[in-house]
């Protein structure tokens, strides 16, 4: 009975110890926790650097007291016993931030090594030597231009403690953050480049299902180590609302969308703006001139344990590029833990363009052939178009108006004439409440995103007898022109006049975004597929227009100086 109580109170005793070593470390935490909110929201970047250093600070006490518990912890901080457990005869002295970090990432001798892994030590010590070097603000000398702390300074400290503290909970405890720092970590993560905010909110606004897919890239992303992931579609199936969704539901992930009609579709553009996406998140140094495989091999060295970096590109198909290489020069290797997921219309396999090593995984899914997942999700589209304040009373009352039609007839049908399209519905959608469509059946609508094209095209009398010449001028003109242009500009390539002018721009103003970050605001086509019509042989021919001569006139114009 002695000896069972005996083990009773031995039991009783470990588990106090324990609690008393994970209060210690809780204590850290809350140090942990106190000083990064303080280092991510101070406005004076001396103090955000000095509340910086105290996090860190925090941190490498916590990971002590975990590793070597609460009192034996607390002796090697206060520099009584070196981590061996020797002893320390000279007079003690706290260890000071650099001591601290000598202790955490020490890996001279194997039995006390707290980080285990090699490549993460090394990751782990890099950041927490970014915060003592910056952070000791007493070091810098202010009289010096050359010492001053600047926004790089701040920024690069900032993001070493958004990457220790996503290490330290995740990877190194295994458990959650406090949600006290989740604000301050989100706020870390990469900004999305201010040139894609506009079409990626556009994107998003109305976004229905797709789960098939981003579960798709889940199980990708989880059963490979790296690789690439294409989505496939026509034209207004919703790839480039998947891609923006997928990045507004995966903060932190790295983007491009190459857009034609803006002239943002080749390569040095893409490789600047990934770099600098890449630079922002981890900090990259001399990183100026480094090709993407270099950016990605450096980013992938300090991913933590469980990260991993994803980059979305959008809309491959897009791209222009003379040399024959890989769209992009994307590469045809991809470090451990990276993934590429493209987007991009149906290709011939000379179209393709993208040769990597038989190493290198490649999936595809082909949204073409889950009618029936579309076929679902096109539904709910409807559904919720529908809920909308802006369009509910209109698409009420153009429905009560048809013959016996109630709202899951007009929903099944409408679904059926889509053909699977977003970009269809939204059209029609929109057309139905705009009274485009005031007086025709349900069964008259367009079927189709090119049926809708052409029906529009007849109804803005592009191809009455005369033809109007003029007008169909200024379309063309606009297709020709590779980049959003004013409507100034519009006048000078098109040589019509600004009233003409304005009426197509009123006409077609379904078909266009206004760019009002230009003044004077600037015009494009919202979607390719509207371009894609209008090249058709049968609507050129019916236009009576030349393309070859009218791309001349622009060439022309562009070459005698006329900007956009």
């Amino acid at each position: 009975m002695m000896l069972a109580n005996g083990k009773i109170a031995d039991a009783v005793l470990q588990n106090q110890i324990k609690v008393a070593m994970n209060q210690k470390v809780e204590e850290k935490i809350l140090d942990l926790t106190k000083w990064s909110k303080q280092a991510f929201s101070d406005p004076i970047a001396e103090d955000a650097m000095n509340n910086a250093r105290k996090a860190g600070e925090a941190l490498c006490k916590a990971i002590i007291f975990n590793h070597y518990g609460e009192t034996f912890g607390e002796e090697i901080i206060l520099g009584k016993k070196k981590y061996t457990g020797t002893e320390i005869s000279s007079r003690n002295r706290e260890l000071d931030f650099s001591g601290l970090i000598t202790i955490v990432t020490q890996e001279q001798e194997q039995q006390y090594i707290i980080i285990e892994h090699k490549k993460n030590r090394y990751k782990i010590k890099s950041y927490l030597e970014v915060i003592r070097t910056n952070g000791n603000t007493g070091s810098h000398d202010p009289n010096d231009p050359r010492d001053t702390i600047d926004s790089n300074d701040l920024s690069f400290t900032k993001s070493a403690i958004h990457n220790l503290i996503i290490w330290f909970f995740k990877d190194y405890l295994g458990r959650d953050m406090p949600t006290e720092l989740e604000p301050f970590i989100s706020s870390c993560l990469p900004i999305i480049p201010t040139e894609f905010k506009t079409i990626i909110e556009d994107k998003t606004k109305i976004f229905c299902g797709r789960q098939f897919v981003f579960d798709a890239i889940t199980a990708f992303i989880q059963n490979h180590q790296s690789g690439y992931f294409s989505i496939l579609g026509d034209a207004g199936m919703g790839k480039s609302a998947i891609a923006a969704k997928y990045i507004v539901d995966n903060p932190g992930t790295i983007c491009f969308f190459n857009i034609r009609t803006d002239g943002t579709n080749r390569p040095d553009q893409f490789l600047k703006s990934i770099r600098q996406q890449l630079v922002n998140r981890f900090n990259l140094q001399n990183a100026e001139n480094d090709n993407l495989s270099t950016l990605l091999t450096k980013s992938s060295e300090k991913l933590a344990d469980s990260e991993k970096l994803v980059i979305v590109i959008d809309a491959l198909d897009e791209v222009d590029q003379e040399d024959n290489g890989n769209l992009l020069n994307l590469p045809m290797y991809l470090p451990d833990n990276v993934y590429l997921i493209l987007t991009r219309r149906p290709y011939n396999s000379d179209e393709k363009r993208l040769t990597l090593s038989p190493n290198t995984k490649y999936v595809e899914l082909d949204i073409r052939q889950y009618q029936d997942n579309s076929k679902d999700d096109i539904k709910a589209y409807i559904l919720e178009f529908m809920a909308l304040p802006k369009y509910q009373i209109g698409l009420d009352d153009w429905i009560n108006k048809q013959n016996g039609l109630n709202k899951a007839q007009f929903v099944d049908t409408i679904a059926a004439k889509s053909e699977n399209n977003f970009m269809y519905l939204r059209l029609v959608l929109e057309a139905i409440v705009n009274e485009v469509y005031k007086d025709e059946k349900l069964e008259e609508l367009p079927a189709g995103l090119q049926g809708y094209y052409a029906s529009h095209w007849r109804m803005m009398g592009m191809t009455k007898k005369p033809l109007p010449k003029d007008k169909i001028k200024i379309i063309y003109v606009m297709c020709a022109l590779k980049s959003a242009v004013s409507r100034e500009m519009i006048v000078k390539y098109s040589q019509q006049d600004d009233l003409t002018v304005q009426e197509v721009l009123k006409d077609w103003t379904q078909f266009l975004q206004e760019q009002k970050t230009y003044q004077p605001p600037r015009y494009r086509f919202y979607h390719e597929s509207f371009r894609d019509f209008l090249i058709r042989q049968d609507i050129v021919e019916a236009a009576g227009v030349s393309l070859p001569q009218i791309s001349a006139e622009v060439a022309q114009n562009m070459g005698e100086g006329l900007i956009l």
